[in-house]
């Protein structure tokens, strides 16, 4: 008689602020060994990490959603072979498009470039020019990022991307405010569906402001990869402790 098979324990992650479960993530599948597996509880759609666990370790990821969708996404994540993988200090993150699915491709690389700190890194490898993605940052960030070649070569082009220390967007003009509400009482996935729902009842010319208790930026990209309305974000204050966004939908 087989023995039982026993899930790991669960890991849910969304308790923590977006950068502390990129690195937790991170360092779980560096250190998993062959043939073993965990799983994480997200409160949203995880595939930027997918991508990036085979950008890093290569074609070694087992990758299985037990749960999708709102705010309770479950993934059982599995190494399936020894790998050596590839360990940088110069970036914080290395995004392979070439193992992408180009439907994918925009939602993760401004999902994760959204996730970074300030004064950080992202190396960008694909097998052309990415120049539609060079035009969406100088479009939507300009003065926020710089853009550098480290590579140019006929199947890998090598792109560094910084996302620059202090730089705010550009003044916003004057809209309506039109609701404002303070997120902090409740947990990370609420919150999110807050801010997204909040932006969906948005006419042009309106806004709204709400209150948390960290950088939310990474909304900030999350709205840029998937909405296709122009829109502005300004803080109105900038921590340490309270943060507090006007967001608005605008009439051009």
């Amino acid at each position: 008689m087989s023995d039982p098979v026993h899930l790991p324990q669960e890991l849910d992650v969304r308790v923590m602020v977006p950068i502390d479960r990129h690195r937790t993530l991170l360092k779980l599948f560096k250190e998993l060994p062959v043939g073993e597996r965990f799983i994480f509880i997200n409160d949203h759609d995880p595939l930027p990490l997918y991508y990036e666990f085979r950008s890093i370790h290569g074609d070694v990821v087992g990758w299985e959603y037990l749960k999708r969708g709102g705010h309770d996404w479950k993934v059982m994540v599995t190494r399936q072979e020894d790998s050596v993988g590839r360990e940088f200090t110069d970036i914080s993150t290395l995004m392979d498009l070439r193992k992408m699915d180009p439907k994918d491709l925009r939602h993760v690389v401004f999902h994760r470039y959204g996730m970074m700190e300030e004064g950080h890194i992202m190396e960008l490898i694909a097998a052309t020019d990415p120049t539609e993605l060079h035009n969406i940052f100088r479009d939507s960030f300009e003065g926020q990022y710089s853009w550098t070649y480290r590579k140019q070569e006929p199947g890998e082009y090598v792109v560094h991307i910084r996302k620059e220390v202090g730089k705010k967007p550009a003044e916003v003009a004057t809209s309506m405010v039109v609701n404002t509400f303070d997120v902090r009482p409740f947990h990370p996935a609420k919150r999110h569906d807050m801010v997204f729902d909040s932006f969906a009842e948005l006419k042009p010319g309106e806004a709204f402001i709400f209150t948390n208790d960290h950088d939310p930026k990474p909304l900030y990209y999350q709205i840029e990869a998937e909405n296709k309305l122009p829109f502005t974000w300004e803080y109105l204050q900038a921590g340490p402790e309270v943060w507090q966004v006007k967001v608005a939908k605008t009439k051009g």
